[in-house]
């Protein structure tokens, strides 16, 4: 009796004090939500980068009425942000710049969303409120569910 009672104490005040650890459903969904938003980003700063402004703008129609200039930055911005949301958090080097890539999407994403509004293009909000959602979820769980550890050398 002794005996099993020792066993739970221990068993009771390691648990006390570890860290829960996230559920594999967290992980997953946000390893998922992480991959999604980089091909989004990376795909549409690929596109703003390399097509032609003309062509740009029959698929974007602010593309034509804004300079080639702010046009391709906003193409580097996304490329950022879609290389940033993955590859450190795949690589563990520097983990932490997920969570800034993050919360760098989901400002993004509300300035996108306040612009096409503005413009009366409602018909892009859904994609913008579905990116920033997504951009909250992972900026949420890197940052305080799930934080990835920092490989070490």
């Amino acid at each position: 009796m002794v005996a099993t009672l020792t066993v739970w104490r221990t068993t009771m005040s390691a648990t006390t004090f570890e860290p829960p650890t996230p559920g594999r459903a967290l992980r997953i969904g946000l390893w998922a939500a992480q991959i999604v938003l980089a091909f989004v980003f990376i795909s549409a700063g690929f596109v703003k980068l390399t097509t032609p402004i003309p062509q740009l703008a029959a698929m974007m129609p602010w593309a034509g009425q804004y300079s080639e200039t702010f046009v391709r930055s906003i193409a580097l911005v996304d490329l950022a942000g879609g290389i940033g949301i993955l590859l450190p958090a795949l690589t563990r080097i520097l983990p932490r710049l997920t969570v800034l890539a993050a919360l760098g999407c989901s400002v993004l994403q509300v300035i996108a969303l306040l612009f096409h509004l503005s413009r009366g293009e409602a018909a892009v909000a859904p994609l913008n409120v579905v990116l920033l959602a997504l951009a909250v979820f992972v900026l949420w769980g890197r940052n305080n569910k799930a934080p990835i550890a920092p490989r070490q050398f």
